[in-house]
């Protein structure tokens, strides 16, 4: 608020004290202006009328305001400061817009990506999402975990396109995999009834996800995994990484009712001490300025041994970076770590 009268002052005495050949008086305009830049429409319009009170005063006591040049100029005024009032306004609307945009935004990613515990049972879990849609908070990746009588279910998954027009599938899987995952079924069933779930749906959006199914033991080294066309989850170990690649991959979900599938899982060994990475593929396309692509496994070796929250934090930061502060893709990524037995 202070600028803008500063400048009006200062002009306004400038034209006054200045030869007659000289005119200060249209640089008003820039009081008006740059009080848009911060304030609101109310602001900006008493600002404008000031501005032009002022040229008004200069065409008094120079020339009594009956040259056609005075005249002019502050009709000049007039007729900028209302356009910059009404750009306040429009602008002044559109960040209401916003605001509920993202206020909805925020409540879909409540009830959709439910926040994954940070512990359950013998894991430790920490989890990621990164928008690549412009004010949205989540777009076509999901990821959901369950607990079962033995273990842990979890679901990470990419909905075919981005953005928020992909959110009704997401939700569709999503509700799918919380009510029937916890339920004394196999892996396999699990992932057909998914896969039926999204086919019921595709059949007039022609959409699939991809999606990896982990089922986790309470007790025991071991896990089961069902990977549907989606980026092979990551092992971390003593410095290494392994890549948990499927035997016989499986189609993406919705894609099943195109052919016979039988869903076989894959059996790998998960020690307490271990890490696992879950991500969808929005991590590995991410491309940096000479369009390379973001090298996962080898940036990920040297946060192998951290907390997951840790190990996320520090994937995050060097994504972003890479990617030069935006992605070209969703992107969520899940870190799973076995504690020791109780």
């Amino acid at each position: 608020m202070l600028l803008p009268l500063v400048l009006i002052v200062l002009i306004t005495i400038a034209d006054i004290l200045s030869p007659p050949s000289i005119h200060l008086g249209p640089l008003l305009v820039v009081a008006p202006a740059i009080t848009a830049a911060f304030a609101g429409t109310r602001l900006t319009a008493l600002i404008s009328v000031l501005a032009v009170a002022a040229l008004t005063v200069i065409g008094v006591l120079r020339d009594g305001l009956t040259t056609a040049n005075h005249l002019t100029q502050i009709a000049a005024l007039i007729v900028v400061s209302a356009l910059v009032v009404v750009f306040c306004a429009v602008r002044g609307r559109h960040a209401r817009e916003l605001v509920q945009v993202r206020s909805v935004s925020e409540a879909a990613q409540r009830v959709l990506l439910r926040p994954l515990p940070a512990r359950i049972a013998g894991l430790r879990i920490a989890s990621v999402y990164l928008a690549a849609e412009a004010e949205a908070l989540i777009g076509g990746d999901l990821y959901a975990a369950t607990r079962t009588a033995t273990g842990t279910r979890l679901l990470v998954g990419d909905v075919r396109g981005k953005g928020l027009p992909s959110l009704s599938d997401a939700a569709l899987l999503l509700g799918a995999f919380r009510a029937a995952a916890h339920l004394q079924t196999g892996l396999p069933e699990l992932a057909a009834h998914l896969d039926a779930s999204v086919s019921w749906d595709s059949a007039e959006t022609e959409s699939f996800i991809t999606a990896v199914l982990l089922d986790i033991p309470d007790h025991g080294g071991e896990i089961r995994v069902v990977n549907c066309g989606h980026p092979s989850p990551l092992l971390l170990r003593a410095g290494r990484v392994q890549a948990l690649d499927p035997s016989r991959p499986s189609p993406p979900l919705g894609l099943g009712a195109l052919a016979d599938v039988t869903y076989r899982p894959d059996a790998f060994c998960f020690e307490p001490g271990d890490r696992l990475l879950i991500y969808t593929d929005g991590v590995i396309e991410a491309r940096d300025g000479h369009r390379t692509f973001y090298p996962l496994v080898e940036r990920i070796a040297a946060w192998g041994g951290e907390h997951p929250a840790e190990l996320l934090e520090h994937l995050r930061a060097d994504l972003l970076d890479h990617a030069g502060g935006h992605l070209g893709d969703d992107a969520a990524m899940v870190a799973v770590e076995r504690l020791p037995d109780a």
